[in-house]
């Protein structure tokens, strides 16, 4: 009965893992060639690291309700009336 169970469940779980981790990748053209389409892979792992690691936390202290009078934020939805 364990053997079945444990069946079961590896078989659910190779069935979920062959979502879009399975995909394959699309194939290769001239446009990927382009010098600044490469630097780009280069430099995009670095923007999204500092958006996670710095840019992010910092908004979340910046948009406290009680911090915003400090900081001058405003939510995203909210129109300026001068």
């Amino acid at each position: 009965m364990k053997r079945v169970i444990v069946a079961g469940v590896l078989a659910v779980t190779l069935a979920l893992s062959a979502g879009p981790a399975a995909a394959v990748p699309d194939e290769y053209d001239d446009s990927q060639s382009q010098p600044l389409r490469v630097a780009a892979y280069l430099i995009y792992p670095v923007g999204y690291a500092l958006e996670w690691l710095i840019f992010r936390p910092f908004h979340y202290v910046v948009s406290r309700p009680y911090l915003e009078p400090v900081f001058g934020h405003r939510d995203h939805g909210e129109t300026r009336v001068y």
